[in-house]
C-alpha cells in the first residue's frame, strides 16, 4: 500500500510542480485596443488572414474603409508585403535545383493621435525548396503550401507584437 502511494506521488509530481514554475497554456491575446484600421489590399492573403485572426482570437474590429479611420483606436500601416523567390542552387549544366522562398512583411503601429506604438518592423520568413523539372506541378503545390505556412507564422508573430501594446501608450 505504501509503495503504491509512493509511486502515485512520484507519477503526479511533474503535474503538481508545473503550475509553480510559471507554465501556462497559450491563450488568446488581450489587446489594449478594440478597433484597428489598416488598408489591406483586396488581394493580400496575409491581410485577410491577419484580419480574421484579430477579429476571432483577439476580439478586435478591423476597419479597412478609409472613411471610418476616425473610429479606430490604432492604425496599422503596412509598409511592405512581398513574396520573393530566388535561385540558390544549380547543377553542372546550369539547371535550377533549389529555390529560396521569402515572405517579407513590414509594418508599424501608431495610435489615432499619431504617436508611434510599434516602430517600423520587418518580419522575414524563408524556406528552401528543391526543384525538379519533371515534377513541376507537385513543386508548385509545395511552394504554395510553404508560402501559406510562412504566412501563418508571420500572422502569429504580428499578433504577439500587437499584444505587447499597453493601454497607457494609446
Amino acid at each position: 500500500m505504501q509503495r503504491r502511494f509512493c509511486l502515485t506521488l512520484l507519477a503526479l509530481s511533474p503535474a503538481l510542480g508545473a503550475p509553480g514554475c510559471g507554465f501556462a497554456l497559450r491563450q488568446a491575446p488581450n489587446f489594449a485596443f478594440k478597433t484597428l484600421f489598416s488598408p489591406f489590399s483586396e488581394g493580400s492573403s496575409l491581410g485577410i488572414e491577419l484580419k480574421r485572426s484579430l477579429e476571432s482570437n483577439g476580439n478586435v474590429q478591423v476597419i479597412t474603409d478609409v472613411r471610418q479611420i476616425d473610429k479606430a483606436d490604432v492604425i496599422l500601416d503596412v509598409l511592405a508585403d512581398r513574396r520573393e523567390k530566388t535561385v540558390v542552387g544549380v547543377n553542372a549544366s546550369g539547371q535550377v535545383r533549389e529555390f529560396q522562398l521569402r515572405l517579407r512583411f513590414t509594418f508599424r503601429l501608431r495610435s489615432a493621435k499619431n504617436s508611434e506604438l510599434i516602430p517600423a518592423t520587418e518580419i522575414l520568413q524563408q524556406r528552401d525548396i528543391s526543384f525538379n523539372e519533371s515534377a513541376v506541378l507537385a513543386k508548385e503545390t509545395e511552394e504554395g503550401l510553404l508560402y501559406r505556412e510562412m504566412q501563418s507564422d508571420v500572422v502569429q508573430q504580428i499578433m504577439r507584437r500587437l499584444a505587447t501594446v499597453t493601454a497607457n501608450k494609446i
